[in-house]
């Protein structure tokens, strides 16, 4: 597992992919772009999501830190420190037993 980087960019190509992503959302909208952008930054680095990539995408948006680290830790989909290769996600829910 990666160690936290002090700075973190997108690769070429992630950057190419994330920019025809932001393209789909009209002028001042392009924050909507924020779960796809979390998720190439998230397969890029390890399967998790330091800090240097929540503020890279939040730069790229042009949305405050904050609200990227609050949609990154809402959704279990997203980790936000060293995860393993294989993970096993259980839905506790009333619909899920249902």
């Amino acid at each position: 597992m990666s160690a936290a980087p002090a700075k973190f960019e997108f690769t070429a190509a992630n950057l190419a992919e994330a920019r025809k992503i932001i393209a789909k959302y009209p002028p001042g909208r392009q924050a909507s772009a924020v779960m796809p952008l979390l998720m190439i930054a998230q397969k890029q680095h390890d399967n998790w999501l330091p800090q240097a990539a929540l503020e890279y995408v939040a730069d790229l948006l042009g949305m405050a830190p904050i609200r990227v680290h609050e949609v990154a830790s809402f959704y279990t989909m997203y980790n936000l420190k060293p995860a393993g290769r294989v993970q096993v996600q259980v839905c506790t829910t009333t619909p899920c037993w249902l």
